[in-house]
């Protein structure tokens, strides 16, 4: 499975998502996403393990 982190124009992280619906939904909701990466391998894992992406967008 993949997932994906999303950055604003700054470079910070704004949201972690595993679907591109998801990113998708935060655009239209406004979110000012304007890079979205695949995580790496390791960096899937932690989210895999500490729950869905999904919990760090509190908007959902």
């Amino acid at each position: 499975m993949t997932f994906y982190t999303c950055f604003d124009n700054k470079g910070s992280v704004i949201a972690r998502c595993q679907t591109e619906e998801e990113i998708a939904v935060l655009r239209r909701m406004g979110r000012p996403i304007a890079e979205v990466k695949a995580m790496k391998s390791e960096e899937a894992v932690v989210c895999s393990l500490t729950g869905s992406p999904s919990d760090y967008n509190e908007e959902f």
